[in-house]
């Protein structure tokens, strides 16, 4: 796993710090060497055992749930996914917090042990080590970050993350990020965008899917991930997670 993540060095850190500390946000364009990023790609596409990840409020109580791959395989198991899919959508239609994406939760896999030392796991030390969290602090200005979570995660038809801000103060987050390995030709009409809403719900900012790009952010942050439609020909994949300081 050599090449499972280099960082581009010709990554201009002094004027993405300037733009980081004009609004709390930046997108790290070819942020991987070509090589790596491809290697991501390749392990989310083939080598992936997505979970289904649904926001909803069955039996009242509002939480999110996680429905791994071979439970979803079993009698009943895609009728409960659609079911926690349609009480999410209750709530949204309600204008309440929901979502519903496909993930692989990277940590819990690796207290777990489902694959160990397998490409996940090493790709979650890479996100640990100095070289990616030297450059997040150099952007960011935070130089008090010390860890970094993960989660793969996949955006395909009707999926999407409701409005939230990411509030877990508590928890030590400081930093929220996106790796993007979304398809270079990521069209608008498909949805999957990270948006940035101010107090009265209008969108300030947006970040398209991109191939090779890293979005950083503060937390708290008004943002969503819009919805991805049912005529969208592509997923959107990405490494997802928060960079802490505790």
């Amino acid at each position: 796993m050599k090449n499972l993540f280099e960082i581009n060095p010709e990554i201009d850190r002094l004027e993405l710090a300037r733009r980081f500390l004009q609004n709390g946000r930046v997108q790290v364009r070819n942020v991987l060497t070509p090589q790596t990023a491809q290697e991501l790609l390749s392990i989310l596409k083939q080598q992936t055992r997505w979970s289904m990840a649904i926001f909803s409020d069955e039996n009242a109580v509002a939480e999110a749930k996680s429905f791994k791959s071979d439970d979803m395989m079993k009698t009943g198991g895609a009728e409960r996914v659609n079911q926690a899919a349609a009480s999410a959508e209750a709530l949204s239609a309600e204008g309440r917090y929901a979502f519903r994406y496909a993930h692989y939760p990277i940590v819990d896999a690796l207290n777990e042990r489902w694959d160990p030392n397998g490409p996940h796991e090493i790709l979650l030390e890479h996100l640990n080590a100095p070289e990616f969290l030297n450059l997040v602090r150099e952007v960011t200005g935070i130089k008090e970050l010390i860890r970094a979570d993960a989660q793969a995660t996949l955006f395909a038809a009707n999926h999407y993350l409701g409005h939230h801000t990411d509030s877990h103060v508590a928890q030590g987050w400081r930093i929220a990020y996106v790796l993007n390995l979304a398809p270079d030709n990521w069209h608008p009409d498909w949805g999957g965008y990270l948006l940035f809403l101010d107090d009265e719900g209008d969108v300030v900012e947006g970040f398209r899917p991109r191939f090779n790009a890293l979005n950083l952010f503060l937390v708290p942050q008004n943002h969503l991930v819009s919805y991805v439609p049912p005529f969208a020909p592509n997923s959107r994949f990405a490494i997802t997670g928060w960079l802490s300081d505790r």
